[in-house]
């Protein structure tokens, strides 16, 4: 028998083909274009960006997973959804892509990375925001430069809170080689408690201290990426219902961030803020499938192999892939009274809020920014049915992959490493098309040779 937690192939079927027609369901029940006068102010919404870290396809309540969001439900029952945001596969790439709305391949990242990442002239989100008028904050993980000259505050951001690296212990706040990396307003401190509860605790204390100004809000969770330890609070839910203990440990930090999720929403309401506040949730990229090392974090996971981490059933492939499984992540967009709450099948792009925030702020992008997304906010809010084939691309120091319409085309290291999907007759890329579509593939390849011009070689690793 199928396991009904997860949607059958006719139902995924119907949701990725549905993308290359008129795929919108939810409409724009409110005005939301910025007015170029004072009342722009008034008009701008707060904008809350959670990320979620190697959060899988099915590591979220409402899409059939045994790990209890009932925050995030709820969220999304009142919330677009979307069915295709694509993001990168691991997560400095992904970071940079929202933060710039460029493919991070522009700036030569396409892995993990530290040392210097951005150009001086990169206009950040942040930067962007800011000059219309937002505070604009961070707290949870930066991971997009390294401290001392490449921190949160360089690029836009009134204030920073978190950790500076990729991952860290979530207790004693280390990175894995054992140096600090919580800092306050990029600079290290000292602190005690959970890092998801830390995180939770700061987003809220900037809402509540929030003025006139609207805000930008960036929440960077550091779950459910190893290394994983809750309170028994957490990890007592799926005592009886999860035997792995690392699945065990996995689901418990989820429902731990989707428990902090839900203290965000209530501050905004408690604030009387909802109904001008614009909530976004994603992961950074799909679910790693497992993890351990004896010598990393001081030795403190020697003992405790993460045997079972992430699902991204039922697509295809992990973490660090360019497969639907490590590149295609849960994802909403929620604002009370300005968006109907649906589904959204037509696919987007993590490089697309860059420009749709700007947008909804009143920011007049420089033409030189050169921005890989576009606006999506139309799509969202149902003023076009976006039909139209788009091109996506992904860059990995082991592939490059480009979906153009719903033809997707993954080149490997060797000339002859060739891979082509119809992702809509086949979702879960279970079938190669490429030598039964020669001429598809060729085109394809000069479609990923014009967009991958504009990509640099990694100046600094760190």
């Amino acid at each position: 028998m199928a396991d009904q937690r997860y949607p059958n192939r006719r139902d995924l079927l119907r949701i990725v083909t549905a993308a290359a027609g008129a795929a919108y369901m939810p409409v724009l029940t409110s005005s939301s274009a910025p007015a170029k006068s004072d009342s722009r102010k008034r008009q701008q919404p707060n904008i809350i960006f959670i990320i979620a870290d190697d959060l899988g396809w099915a590591d979220i309540g409402y899409h059939g997973s045994e790990i209890q969001t009932p925050h995030l439900d709820r969220l999304a029952e009142r919330s677009v959804r979307f069915e295709q945001h694509y993001v990168m596969p691991t997560c400095t790439p992904t970071r940079v892509g929202l933060l710039t709305g460029r493919y991070p391949s522009r700036y030569g990242v396409t892995t993990p990375a530290y040392g210097k990442i951005f150009d001086e002239d990169t206009v950040t989100l942040a930067m962007a925001l800011r000059s219309c008028g937002y505070d604009t904050s961070i707290t949870g993980k930066w991971h997009m430069g390294s401290p001392p000259e490449w921190t949160p505050r360089k690029y836009g951001f009134n204030s920073s809170y978190g950790y500076f690296h990729g991952q860290i212990d979530p207790y004693t706040h280390l990175y894995k080689t054992g140096v600090p990396s919580w800092h306050r307003n990029d600079r290290y401190v000292d602190q005690e408690g959970h890092a998801t509860d830390l995180i939770t605790r700061e987003a809220i204390r900037i809402i509540e201290s929030n003025g006139e100004r609207p805000f930008f809000l960036y929440v960077a969770y550091s779950v459910p990426h190893f290394p994983l330890a809750e309170p028994d609070e957490w990890t007592s839910i799926y005592a009886e219902t999860i035997k792995e203990p690392s699945r065990r440990w996995f689901a418990a930090s989820v429902t731990h961030m989707d428990d902090g999720i839900g203290r965000i929403v209530d501050a905004v309401n408690r604030r009387g803020l909802r109904e001008n506040t614009l909530i976004i949730f994603v992961s950074d990229n799909g679910g790693q499938k497992s993890w351990h090392d004896k010598q990393q974090y001081k030795g403190r996971y020697a003992e405790k192999p993460h045997t079972v981490l992430g699902n991204n059933r039922p697509l295809r492939g992990w973490k660090g892939e360019v497969y639907e499984g490590g590149i295609r992540v849960p994802g909403l967009v929620h604002w009370p009274g300005v968006l109907k709450p649906g589904s959204l099948a037509a696919p987007v792009h993590i490089v697309d809020w860059m420009p749709t925030l700007c947008k909804l702020a009143g920011y007049v992008p420089d033409p030189g920014l050169k921005w890989d997304g576009r606006d999506i906010w139309p799509l969202v809010c149902g003023r076009t049915a976006g039909g139209e084939p788009r091109t996506f691309y992904w860059k990995t120091p082991n592939a490059s992959a480009i979906r153009h319409g719903h033809w997707k085309l993954i080149v490997g290291k060797q000339e002859n490493d060739i891979e082509l999907y119809d992702v809509a007759a086949d979702p879960y890329e279970q079938h190669d098309l490429a030598r039964q579509h020669p001429e598809r593939v060729k085109d394809l390849r000069r479609l990923l040779a014009e967009v991958s011009a504009d990509d640099r070689q990694r100046r600094n690793s760190g």
